[in-house]
């Protein structure tokens, strides 16, 4: 059996870039995207702005400080959608083999393409800066775990191949965060035990990687090793679908905060009908005056998608929801999905609980 070929596509500075595509006058210039508050937290920023220490996940507070004069803009969901699914056309151009990871990366697998994977990755690059203006980064390796490093190399407009005989030796000098699946907590834990780079991770055991994380310490130890087996998934199960939002000032207005709910209750529909889902469970979130996060959900005894159904649900939780203090964040997300084929095969609805 011959060797996979995988090749991971990562759009640069993604949000950051559309808007400098928009607006030309940007280009070159320090773009923040995010929360357009100053308890927003940056979503994607330039090159230009990570130049002054900007960095996803962010609070926009922070950023400010680093970078005054930079661009802060507000995040356009719909626009990001429109250029991803250009992106996504010129991807599945290549192959019918392509695992959408997110809005703006995703695997491909080429291995029974004749054409050199540099060639398609070159290809690819060529297409969608000349059709959309913009620029990608891509990995190229016989596993996704290996890809998805290689296109982290030299970002942005980056291409890097690692081979077979590259491995492990390649990965030894990268830090521990750059293993997919290490969180923080871990990093710090391993941190405290003097481990910093792939190359002491390599000197644990698998016994001891799976003290340090669980049945997932196995996975690990074979992935820095260049064992990752994992197949392309053509499709990804959508879980959740979901909007929020950090408040200037902190509230306990109610009539504003079901304002707010209306609105993201008419994205949430529009993305529904967009994906053909229904939705069985409505979800409200709340961060308080004191940081601290709260979850009210409802599951519903039937599956709904339209605005009114979504708005009159995340009305209910507010109204049921004793607000102690004042809110200063608040989001909708929907989960529990079937398709709608599914649910117009239903014969009768059953009540609300």
């Amino acid at each position: 059996m011959s060797q996979r070929v995988i090749i991971h596509v990562d759009m640069d500075a993604f949000f950051a870039s559309v808007e400098q595509m928009d607006n030309p006058k940007l280009k070159g210039k320090p773009v923040i995207v995010g929360g357009n508050s100053p308890r927003g937290v940056v979503s994607t920023c330039s090159y230009e702005a990570r130049i002054y220490g900007v960095r996803s996940a962010m609070p926009i507070f922070i950023a400010k400080q680093l970078c005054p004069g930079g661009i802060y803009l507000a995040v356009r969901h719909k626009r990001y959608e429109e250029i991803s699914h250009k992106v996504f056309n010129i991807l599945h151009s290549v192959t019918d083999l392509v695992e959408p990871v997110s809005i703006d990366e995703a695997y491909l697998d080429v291995s029974t393409l004749k054409d050199n994977p540099v060639e398609i990755v070159n290809m690819i690059k060529k297409r969608v800066r000349e059709s959309l203006g913009l620029t990608l980064s891509a990995g190229i390796s016989y596993n996704k775990f290996l890809a998805k490093t290689a296109s982290e190399w030299n970002k942005p407009n980056g291409l890097k191949v690692i081979t077979e005989d590259m491995v492990p030796e390649i990965l030894k000098p990268l830090p521990i965060k750059k293993v997919h699946g290490i969180g923080e907590k871990s990093i710090e834990k391993l941190n405290e035990i003097g481990i910093y780079t792939i190359g002491q991770l390599l000197n644990l055991t698998e016994d001891e990687m799976v003290y340090y994380f669980g049945k997932y310490g196995v996975e690990i130890y074979n992935k820095i090793r260049g064992y990752d087996n994992r197949p392309i998934c053509l499709e990804r199960e959508t879980k959740s679908v979901g909007r929020e939002t950090t408040f200037d000032n902190d509230t306990t207005d109610k009539s504003f905060l079901k304002a707010v709910l209306l609105d993201f209750a008419q994205e949430l529909a529009g993305a529904l009908d967009e994906e053909a889902l229904f939705a069985k469970t409505v979800t409200v979130k709340f961060k308080t005056d004191n940081f601290k996060t709260h979850t009210r959900s409802k599951t519903l005894k039937k599956y709904i998608n339209t605005y009114g159904e979504i708005k009159d649900t995340a009305f209910d939780i507010l109204d049921d929801y004793n607000i102690n203090g004042s809110i200063r964040l608040i989001g909708l997300s929907l989960s529990n999905f079937s398709d709608a084929s599914y649910e117009q095969l239903s014969f009768f609805d059953l009540p609300d609980s």
